[in-house]
């Protein structure tokens, strides 16, 4: 099949069928005359195989290496089980950080009257506390300065 085909069959993009191409991920069974590549039930599979485990966030390195003991029928599991334990502690580390985010935000948020005032913790928090200078007071309209009179 050529790579339009094979990119309706897996669900993966021609776009991304070249990139993986490209980077030696997955090989076209062969070309033809005209260039064109062509894949067979196989490579579809890879490429589904490439598309999941995308959606569950392993980096191309980590797909690299699970793809390699997927084609591998004597791979000892407890390589893909490393892999995939690695992969779960770093999205647990990810989720805690974000969840952090999210309770900072959301207490921020709530500190936040919303109304016409300029006051806002949001964007105290966000510059430390500072104020822009542009920010600064007004001088009175008679033109004095504080502290000199």
């Amino acid at each position: 099949m050529n790579i339009g085909q094979a990119a309706r069959a897996s669900g993966v993009t021609a776009k991304m069928i070249r990139y993986y191409d490209e980077i030696g991920l997955v090989r076209p069974v062969s070309r033809t005359d005209a260039n064109y590549r062509e894949y067979d039930a196989r490579e579809v599979n890879e490429l589904r195989f490439i598309k999941r485990a995308r959606s569950l966030g392993f980096s191309m390195e980590e797909i690299t290496g699970l793809l390699s003991l997927w084609r591998d029928r004597g791979r000892p599991s407890r390589e893909v089980k490393a892999i995939a334990d690695k992969h779960v502690a770093a999205l647990d580390t990810r989720i805690a950080e974000m969840q952090a985010m999210a309770d900072t935000l959301r207490h921020l948020s709530h500190c936040c009257a919303g109304d016409d005032r300029p006051e806002c913790p949001i964007l105290a928090d966000l510059t430390g506390g500072s104020e822009p200078t542009s920010a600064r007071p007004k001088q009175a309209a008679h033109g004095r300065r504080r502290g000199r009179d």
